[in-house]
């Protein structure tokens, strides 16, 4: 039990650290184009949204879940989320920003959101069955029962 709560909490590091790449992904783009182009929030946000959606997928597929699901498939999982958060937060920011908060404001408390219940989506949802399942799991797998056999040896 001890080891799995270990791994959980790693998982949990890697995924916040993966994220904080893509959210700097996100505000670079955004910055971008509010600062350079002068667009309005909405289509400044889905831009930088979906830049960083597609990083951060990989890298959280590959590296924090470890999974060999099917790519597709869990892309299509990961884009019914995003069917229903970017609406709901791009409708929340829009209108937040029309009513005068700072768009920077905005943006990281929805990138907050986004952090929290991405991860609990993908955890419980699209990977629920397919953690540690790729080559780089397997690999480690194996590591850690040659070191336990030696052990016993």
């Amino acid at each position: 039990m001890q080891k799995e709560k270990k791994e959980e909490i790693r998982r949990v590091v890697k995924y916040v650290l993966f994220s904080a790449s893509a959210g700097l992904i996100q505000t670079l783009a955004f910055t971008l184009l509010n600062e350079i182009v002068r667009w309005p929030y909405w289509p400044c946000y889905l831009i930088a949204l979906v830049l960083s959606v597609l990083w951060n997928f990989t890298l959280n597929r590959a590296f924090t879940f470890q999974s060999a699901a099917n790519v597709p498939k869990a892309m299509l999982m990961v884009a019914g989320y995003y069917c229903v958060f970017t609406p709901l937060s791009t409708l929340w920011g829009t209108a937040l920003t029309n009513a005068g908060w700072n768009e920077y404001i905005v943006l990281f408390g929805t990138m907050l959101v986004n952090l929290t219940t991405e991860f609990l989506f993908w955890r419980l949802v699209v990977y629920k069955n397919s953690i540690n399942t790729n080559a780089i799991a397997k690999r480690r797998q194996a590591k850690e029962e040659a070191k336990l056999q030696e052990k016993t040896e």
